[in-house]
């Protein structure tokens, strides 16, 4: 009775092994059909491309200093270089207010960001918006704000422009909105009390257009839309003047927002710092009318800080 089990299990072996065997030579019958084919471990062949859909894009964007048509002119180069200098596609992205671009930087909707002086500086207050670098120009890293008239304009300084129409560019714009209410606080006046009617523009290149064509009797832009934009058109100068020019502040900076990834954010830097050492980087700092990029401290909009406190107007 004790050897039953012992005997059953020894037959259950002997069946398995039979199938074993059986499956075996099946195996090297069909091997030998053909040769065996040689695999070199040590050749090693590129990953496949990933497909479009898994390219993480840029978000470049660029706050409405420019009109949507002058910022795609300027900057759709510039995307194109920074596209190819990171291997995958950089999205332009705009908005009509500089409150609203601040938006997209506070989100994290945009991982770099080319904006005016006071959305830096009320970002970095609000949520901690962070410097990149700056853009040289003229071999100056600073800027100014400029009050515009009609050539044919007799006007000399803002205080003849009492009961004129006047075109802000933007409620957050330091050249275009803040300074001009500062000259006015200097005279005992807000444009309310002292213009006939005020308008904006959402951009400087509109502004200027609007003096020029004469449906505003004067602006304040920035100084160096404004020298690009009569480099574009030199016939424009015949048709403004200047009127006034205010110290100098710092230049509108290139920004990134407070989440992204440091190693993301050393990588752009060093792209746009190294971009005028090669020919490919110079053309296009040439079309946007940039030396270089450089480094900048907080501390250089300590200026428009001041303007900013003395008026009260953050907007």
């Amino acid at each position: 009775m004790m050897n039953c089990p012992l005997r059953s299990r020894t037959f259950l072996m002997w069946g398995w092994l039979l199938i074993l065997t059986a499956g075996l030579s099946g195996c090297s019958s069909g091997l030998a059909a053909g040769p065996v084919p040689f695999i070199d471990l040590q050749e090693r062949t590129p990953l496949p491309i990933a497909a479009p859909a898994e390219v993480v894009h840029l978000r470049m964007g660029v706050a409405a200093i420019l009109s949507p048509q002058g910022t795609m002119t300027s900057y759709s180069a510039l995307a194109e270089y920074l596209s190819r200098k990171l291997g995958r596609p950089v999205d332009l992205v705009q908005r009509r207010t500089y409150a609203e671009f601040n938006e997209l930087v506070k989100r994290g909707e945009v991982e770099l960001a080319f904006i005016c002086t006071n959305s830096y500086v009320v970002g970095a207050q609000e949520f901690g918006m962070e410097l990149l670098l700056a853009p040289e120009i003229g071999g100056e890293s600073v800027y100014y704000s400029q009050l515009i008239v009609p050539a044919d304009s007799s006007a000399q300084s803002m205080a003849d422009l009492r009961g004129k129409v006047f075109a802000f560019t933007d409620p957050m714009s330091f050249t275009g909105h803040i300074y001009p209410t500062y000259l006015l606080q200097q005279l005992g006046e807000t444009p309310e009390t002292f213009f006939r009617r005020t308008f904006y523009t959402y951009s400087h290149d509109r502004a200027i257009e609007a003096v020029a064509n004469g449906v505003a009797d004067g602006a304040a832009v920035d100084s160096l839309v404004l020298d690009y934009a009569l480099q574009r058109d030199p016939e424009m100068a015949e048709r403004l003047r200047i009127i006034h020019t205010s110290e100098a502040f710092g230049i509108p900076p290139v920004v990134v927002p407070p989440t992204l990834p440091p190693r993301q954010k050393a990588q752009l830097r060093e792209l746009l710092l190294n971009m005028d050492e090669e020919r490919e980087g110079q053309i296009v700092l040439r079309q946007l009318g940039i030396d270089r990029f450089i480094e900048i401290e907080d501390a250089a909009y300590d200026g428009v800080r001041r303007i900013v406190q003395m008026t009260g107007t953050r907007e």
